[in-house]
């Protein structure tokens, strides 16, 4: 929480005693010249409504309170969020994504992108890297688990994002494994294994494949501290590459089966970044239900909102409901002497005199 000097404090508590002390004179000598003309403005009865007793009091306090929480504001310093900059979060804070990337040597035919002219770990970089663009950095740590016929750790919690940047730059990682049937349950299950003794809640599970065939059981359980799990598809999904005699493309139906069995989302990146609202959606199931830290800040914010609304709004409600009394001319239906309603004008007097 930031911090305020005693004499801004000071300063600011003077300021909001000034100014409550100035409406409320102002508030009384404009009391003593209402109730001059008290019946003229009130009717005979020379009274408002009962809840306008309320209105000088609230008047003063909102001013009060404008003051009061402009200098708080003033003083602190501004909340900028500046790439590279940013402030620093506690350890128990942190949060956690996974990124499972499929390394099999499909993810290298040139089938995906808008234009369908790039390799597919090259648009899974580039999908991945509009994402990591666009969520605070400073508040995750990432660790990648690179997946073919088993699963092979690469990363593990790095906050570097060029480290990140730098493995999904078309490594030929495909060579480090057995050449084979590639297997996505090994990189969930290793996956699933390492979040295991994080916080719960705190971890955000991508798995990036073209996909694959999947056994009907043994999809591996997330533990207590996965919060959500994205399946981006990469490739064309309609038209097919040949690869060692099979037709190879982005199988949608077994990626959608995936992310449905492990209750999260699927997303076709082959020509679409991940959308925002799914980023916003993410970032806070993640955040889970922390308790928001209160400070100088935020209570100014709030009596600053208070405020303002109250200075707002209160003449309105004082202009239609603060007295019955409705002097003019009024139109009263009469008996006219064929026998019909006939509309005759009727003043209403102050009673004066």
């Amino acid at each position: 929480m930031v911090g305020l000097t005693d004499q801004q404090l000071l300063w600011s508590a003077l300021a909001c005693l000034v100014l409550l002390g100035l409406a409320g004179s102002a508030e009384w000598l404009h009391g003593r010249r209402v109730q001059r003309l008290a019946v003229l403005v009130f009717g005979p009865t020379g009274q408002p409504a009962l809840w306008t007793r309320l209105a000088g009091p609230l008047r003063c306090l909102a001013i009060a309170g404008l003051a009061w929480s402009l200098l708080i504001l003033f003083w602190l310093p501004p909340n900028r969020r500046t790439p590279g900059q940013d402030r620093p979060v506690a350890f128990e804070k942190l949060k956690h994504v996974v990124l499972v990337l499929d390394v099999s040597p499909s993810m290298r035919l040139r089938d995906a992108g808008v234009t369908s002219d790039q390799s597919r770990m090259v648009r899974a970089r580039e999908v991945l890297e509009s994402w990591f663009r666009r969520i605070p950095m400073n508040e995750y740590r990432v660790s990648i688990l690179a997946t073919y016929t088993n699963a092979l750790p690469v990363v593990e919690d790095t906050k570097d994002i060029a480290v990140v940047e730098n493995v999904l730059n078309d490594l030929p990682m495909h060579y480090a494994f057995q050449a084979g049937e590639t297997n996505l349950f090994s990189g969930l299950e290793a996956a699933a294994e390492l979040a295991r003794g994080w916080r719960p809640r705190s971890t955000t599970v991508v798995l990036v494949s073209d996909g694959d065939t999947v056994p009907a059981t043994g999809m591996p359980v997330m533990p207590a501290a996965v919060a959500d799990v994205v399946v981006v598809g990469i490739g064309d999904p309609v038209n097919g590459t040949f690869l060692n005699g099979r037709n190879s493309k982005q199988d949608v139906s077994t990626l959608r089966q995936i992310a449905a069995r492990l209750r999260g989302f699927y997303h076709n990146g082959n020509d679409r970044h991940l959308p925002s609202e799914l980023l916003r959606r993410l970032t806070l199931s993640a955040e889970g239900s922390e308790r928001v830290n209160w400070g100088w800040r935020e209570w100014a914010q709030v009596v600053l909102l208070i405020s303002a609304v109250t200075l707002a709004f209160l003449p309105i409600l004082l202009n239609f409901g603060g007295t019955r009394w409705l002097p003019g001319i009024r139109k009263q239906p009469v008996l006219s002497e064929w026998g019909m309603d006939k509309s005759v004008p009727e003043r209403q007097t102050a009673g004066l005199g």
